[in-house]
């Protein structure tokens, strides 16, 4: 009887223990006091018994029950269990973030005032907030029409890159590039030799002008244009001369009579010439042993 019982005893101890200790690996803490507060969604999203509540990001509590509201549906009560000296302020929101593998958080965004506070008991209005797998989900008609578009360059990539013309474009522009790098180098030739010379040649030119202007600056310019007007003068004079009778030149163009009396002695010299070659016995005459007297 004695074994019967100490049986009985450790089998009574060992589902005590056992209950216990899947109340504290579910988080359950068995020596301290906690309250509970209730949160209505509309959506559990998943959420679970024994999944950790957290205020701000930080771990205040636990789920202890999950509900549905059959008297009122499209409601689900969630019991959380916080400790004792979690004070939260009314305009407390609850959010259900979805995990991208499944399941959710409970967060409490606290209020601003602590001192307005729920008690115990109280229920809070919850609501599911836009996580990943939401955003995702707005973001999904975007990038359909982006993949229709990459959809269609693909298709004209592949059209581009079958097309027998493009070996060509690509010799050709192979041909451009070996055309540029020809440039380049004739242009890098200019640039280190023909230009240095060209500048060189410049600055003689440069220095030659300015040789020039300086010559120039020495130079009595007044003095000289003085000459010339006195030379222009002169010109301007012995042409109005040129035009009177009262000097020798004047008279020689502009009197006619001179004119005439030039041109007749020059008819009687011609005459006279014409009459020696014709007669030239009347002017002339040779002899050899002499002349006779006349009787």
């Amino acid at each position: 009887m004695r074994r019967e019982l100490k049986i009985g005893v450790t089998g009574i101890i060992a589902l005590v223990m056992l209950f216990f200790g899947m109340k504290f690996l579910k988080g359950v803490k068995l020596f301290d006091t906690n309250v509970s507060y209730f949160l209505l969604f509309q959506d559990a999203k998943g959420l679970s018994r024994s999944s950790k509540v957290f205020a701000d990001g930080y771990n205040i509590g636990i789920v202890r029950n999950v509900q549905y509201d059959y008297d009122l549906p499209g409601r689900v009560v969630v019991e959380i269990s916080v400790a004792k000296d979690v004070k939260i302020p009314h305009g407390t929101i609850a959010k259900l973030d979805e995990a991208v593998l499944g399941g959710c958080t409970l967060n409490l965004t606290m209020g601003p005032n602590p001192a307005d506070r729920y008690t115990p008991g109280d229920t809070i209005q919850g609501t599911a907030a836009n996580g990943l797998l939401a955003a995702a989900a707005d973001v999904m008609p975007q990038v359909r029409q982006v993949l229709a578009h990459v959809d269609s360059l693909i298709l004209t990539l592949n059209t581009l890159a079958n097309d027998p013309n493009l070996s060509r474009i690509l010799a050709n522009a192979e041909q451009v590039a070996e055309n540029l790098n020809r440039s380049t180098e004739q242009l890098d030739q200019l640039l280190h030799k023909d230009i240095p010379q060209l500048t060189s040649t410049f600055n003689q030119a440069g220095q030659n002008a300015v040789t020039l202007t300086h010559n120039l600056a020495q130079l009595d310019l007044q003095a000289t244009v003085g000459r010339v007007n006195k030379t222009i003068d002169n010109v301007q004079q012995t042409i109005l001369k040129l035009h009177t009778t009262d000097n020798s030149l004047g008279l020689l163009l502009n009197d006619t009579s001179l004119y005439g009396n030039l041109n007749h002695t020059v008819n009687s010299a011609t005459n006279l010439l014409e009459d020696l070659k014709e007669n030239p016995h009347r002017y002339v005459h040779f002899s050899l042993i002499g002349r006779k007297a006349k009787k």
